[in-house]
C-alpha cells in the first residue's frame, strides 16, 4: 500500500467542524487533516499536556480552541450555536481500560454522560448536519464468533467496555427517535506517533527498544487484537463523514480495521524486528485481569459501502510510528 498522502477534499473547505477530544491521539491527527483540507475547526480542550502531538503539529495556532469538558452540557450547546457548527466528530473519552477499572465513575461521566450531552446539544442545534461518534471494538464485549461485525450484539462486560456499549447505543437511539444525523465508528487498537501512554504495547515497546531494555508485556502475551494505524483511522472518519448524506446511512455503525489480528507478543516482536532489536526479549508479566481474550473486526461493510480501505500496511504504519518516537526521544534528550 502506498504511503502517499491523500489529496485534500473540497468537501471540507470553510466547513465549520467541532472535534471533541482534539488533543488525543486520533483527535490530533484528524484535526490536522481537517486543517489541511481548509476546514474551520473548533476543538474542545480539557487539559494541556506538554509535548503532545497536538502541540507538535502546531494545532493550537491553527484552530479555535475552547476550554472545557463534555460533561458540561451548556458549554457544548454554546459552542455548537456560537460557532454555527456543521459537522461534529465526538472523540472525547477516557480511553484507558485500566483507569476505567480503577475509577469507573469518571469513565462513565466522560464516556456516557459526555455522549448524551453532545447528542442532545446537537439535537437542539439546527446548523449541525452530521455527527460521527467514536465507539470502539470494546463495545462488542466478549463474543464467541469473530471477527466482530456491525450486527454483533453490544454487550460490554467491564467498565470501559460498558461505557462504549452505552455511548454507542445512545447515538443510534438519537437517530431512531429524533432522526439525528449520526453514525458510529468502531475501530481496533490505534497506534501511531503521538501516543504518550507508554503502557500501551506499541509505544511502550518502542520506548524500551530505544533504551535498550526488554519491553514489558503486562498480559500473558496471547491476547489477540486489531492494531490500526492512526492516520488510517483519521482518513476513515473523514471518508464516513463525507459520504453519510449521499449514502443515507444515518444511524449506522461502521467497523474500521486493517483486518490482520495479532497477539500482543506478535505485535511487540514486529516492532522489535523493524527496529532491528530482536536481541531484546519481551518480559511477560501476566498481571492483567478483566481483559477479553480475542477481539478483532471485519471492515467489510466499510469497504463495500464507503469504498474505504487502509492506505498504510502494518509495516508502513509501524515504520512511521517508530520514526516519530525516535525523533521525540532525541529531542527530549537534547533538552528541546
Amino acid at each position: 500500500m502506498s504511503t502517499k498522502k491523500a489529496t485534500g477534499s473540497s468537501f471540507w473547505r470553510d466547513r465549520t467542524v467541532l472535534v471533541t477530544g482534539c488533543t488525543g491521539l486520533l483527535g490530533s491527527w484528524l484535526t490536522s487533516d481537517l486543517v489541511a483540507r481548509s476546514a474551520s475547526v473548533v476543538g474542545l480542550v480539557r487539559d494541556t499536556v506538554p509535548r503532545t502531538i497536538f502541540l507538535g503539529l502546531s494545532l493550537p495556532d491553527r484552530i479555535t480552541t475552547v476550554r472545557g469538558e463534555v460533561e458540561d452540557y451548556f458549554l457544548l450547546e454554546r459552542i455548537l450555536n456560537e460557532y454555527e457548527i456543521d459537522t461534529v466528530f465526538h472523540l472525547a473519552a477516557q480511553t484507558i481500560v485500566t483507569i476505567a477499572n480503577r475509577n469507573p465513575l469518571s469513565t462513565f461521566e466522560a464516556n456516557i454522560k459526555g455522549t448524551w450531552n453532545l447528542l442532545e446539544a446537537c439535537r437542539r442545534t439546527p446548523t449541525v448536519k452530521r455527527i460521527v461518534v467514536a465507539s470502539s471494538d470494546k463495545a462488542y464485549g466478549d463474543q464467541r464468533v469473530l471477527p466482530y461485525r456491525e450486527d454483533t450484539p453490544l454487550q460490554g462486560g467491564h467498565p470501559y467496555d460498558v461505557s462504549k456499549s452505552a455511548a454507542d447505543l445512545l447515538a443510534t437511539s438519537y437517530w431512531r427517535t429524533y432522526r439525528l444525523p449520526v453514525c458510529v465508528t468502531r475501530c481496533g487498537n490505534l497506534f501511531g506517533g503521538g501516543d504518550l501512554n507508554f503502557t500501551r504495547i506499541v509505544p511502550g515497546t518502542i520506548r524500551s527498544a530505544l533504551r535498550g531494555e526488554s519491553p514489558i508485556i503486562r498480559s500473558d502475551g496471547t491476547l489477540k487484537r486489531d492494531y490500526f494505524y492512526v492516520r488510517d483511522a483519521a482518513d476513515a472518519y473523514l471518508t464516513l463523514a463525507e459520504r453519510m448524506d449521499g449514502l443515507r446511512c444515518h444511524g449506522e455503525a461502521f467497523n474500521f480495521s486493517l483486518e490482520q489480528p495479532m497477539t500482543v507478543l506478535e505485535i511487540s516482536k514486529a516492532v522489535l524486528g523493524q527496529m532491528k532489536k530482536t536481541n531484546l526479549k519481551p518480559e511477560i508479566q501476566n498481571e492483567t485481569s478483566g481483559e477479553i481474550f480475542n477481539q478483532y473486526l471485519s471492515a467489510e461493510k466499510a469497504r463495500k459501502m464507503l469504498g474505504w480501505k487502509p492506505r498504510f500496511s502494518l509495516a508502513e504504519g509501524l515504520t512511521q510510528t517508530i520514526q516519530w518516537y525516535t525523533n521525540y526521544f532525541a529531542e527530549e534528550s537534547s533538552g528541546h
